[in-house]
C-alpha cells in the first residue's frame, strides 16, 4: 500500500473516486446535505488514516488537481458571456450588490476576529474566505496568513453556501433569479456558484460573475488594511 500511495496517480483517482461517490450519494439520495465535495473530502480522510497514508503521499496527486482549479473557475465565463445583454443593463446594481456582498463578509470577518482577539495572521487567513481559493490564497500570503487555513475556510464557507442558499432564497423571499445568483457567488465562490448553475442559466451567470467582481474588490479592499 505504502509504494501505491507514494503515486501520483494514487492521490488523482482518490480524489476522482471520492468525488464520484459523492456526486452518486446525493443522486441516490436527493439530500441536500450530500454535497459532493462534502462527501469527497469525508472519504478521502478517512481512507488516509485507515490505511495510515500521509497526507503528503496523497498530496503528490492531489496537488496536481489544483492546476486546474483557475481554468475552471474561469470557464465560468461561457455563462457569463451568455448573458451579456442583462449584464448591460444591470451593470449599476450588480456592481452595487457584489460590493455589498464583499464589504460585508470581509468586514464580519475583520470585527470577529478583533473581538475574539485573534493574531494578525490568523485574521488574514480568514479574511478573503468568501473569494474563490486562487484569490484567497494570494491575499493570504501576501499578507502573513497561514494558507492551510485560509484553504479550509474558503472551503467550508463554500459547502455551507452551497448548503443552505436555497433554503435562505426561500426564507428572504428572493424572486429575481439575477438577485439570487449574485448572493449565492458573493458569499460562497465556486462551490455555491455550482449550486446556483443548478438553480437556472441567469442564476449560475451571475454567480459566476460576482466570484470575479468581489475577488477583484477583496485584493483591493486588503491593499489598504
Amino acid at each position: 500500500m505504502a509504494e501505491l500511495a507514494s503515486s501520483p496517480l494514487f492521490g488523482i483517482a482518490l480524489s476522482i473516486a471520492a468525488f464520484s461517490a459523492g456526486i452518486w450519494l446525493q443522486k441516490k439520495t436527493g439530500l441536500t446535505v450530500c454535497n459532493p465535495l462534502l462527501i469527497a473530502i469525508v472519504l478521502v480522510i478517512g481512507v488516509l488514516l485507515l490505511f495510515k497514508i500521509p497526507y503528503e503521499s496523497y498530496n503528490e496527486g492531489g496537488s496536481m488537481i489544483n492546476l486546474f482549479l483557475s481554468p475552471a473557475t474561469a470557464c465560468l465565463a461561457v455563462s457569463i458571456h451568455s448573458r451579456a445583454e442583462l449584464l448591460r443593463k444591470n451593470w449599476l446594481p450588480i456592481l452595487a450588490g457584489a460590493a455589498a456582498g464583499s464589504a460585508t463578509s470581509m468586514g464580519s470577518v475583520y470585527v470577529l476576529c478583533r473581538l475574539l482577539g485573534l493574531e494578525e495572521d490568523m485574521t488574514w487567513s480568514l479574511l478573503p474566505k468568501s473569494v474563490t481559493t486562487p484569490i484567497a490564497v494570494g491575499i493570504s500570503e501576501g499578507h502573513g496568513g497561514i494558507v492551510p487555513i485560509t484553504v479550509v475556510a474558503v472551503i467550508l464557507t463554500g459547502i455551507m453556501g452551497s448548503l443552505t442558499a436555497p433554503a435562505l432564497i426561500r426564507l428572504f423571499g428572493t424572486k429575481d433569479p439575477m438577485e439570487a445568483g449574485l448572493a449565492i457567488g458573493a458569499c460562497s465562490h465556486a462551490v455555491g456558484t455550482s449550486r446556483a448553475i443548478e438553480m437556472g442559466e441567469i442564476q449560475g451567470a451571475m454567480s459566476g460573475l460576482a466570484i470575479g467582481i468581489c475577488g477583484l474588490m477583496t485584493v483591493a479592499v486588503s491593499l489598504f488594511l
